[in-house]
């Protein structure tokens, strides 16, 4: 009984956290696009780079749940291996992605703080004049 309830409702339950990860990664990379549009794709705000990192380490987060619950309903050594290898794919993106977002709000942080140094010394300059 708890066996068959299982079966039913897990590859549901799976597509659904896929379909989410799916779903995050149109709406970010469709803000994203907007976002570049508006500036006439000018590439030097960092900060939509990172936001769409963000939001795709988080799809790639559902759909890691949902790879991790179809492990209940696996029946060969064929479907454990190629589950095996889409987790282990899916994890390496995600701390691809991860260090990716970590360098770059570093760099954005070190250009913000070097701006405003430079936005200072000049209302500095500006005063002694």
């Amino acid at each position: 009984m708890l066996e068959h309830l299982i079966t039913i409702l897990v590859p549901n339950i799976a597509h659904i956290l896929e379909l989410i990860g799916v779903f995050i990664i149109i709406y970010s990379a469709l803000k994203a696009f907007g976002r570049y549009a508006l500036r006439f794709f000018k590439f030097t705000d960092e900060t939509i780079k990172i936001e769409f990192s963000q939001a795709l380490a988080m799809a790639l987060e559902f759909k890691l749940g949902a790879e991790i619950l179809k492990t209940l309903v696996i029946r060969t050594i064929d479907e454990l291996i190629i589950l095996a290898s889409i987790v282990i794919l899916r994890a390496a993106l995600t701390l691809i992605i991860h260090w990716e977002i970590e360098s770059d709000s570093k760099r954005a942080n070190h250009f913000k703080e070097l701006k405003e140094k430079v936005v200072n010394k000049n209302e500095v300059d500006e005063k002694n004049l």
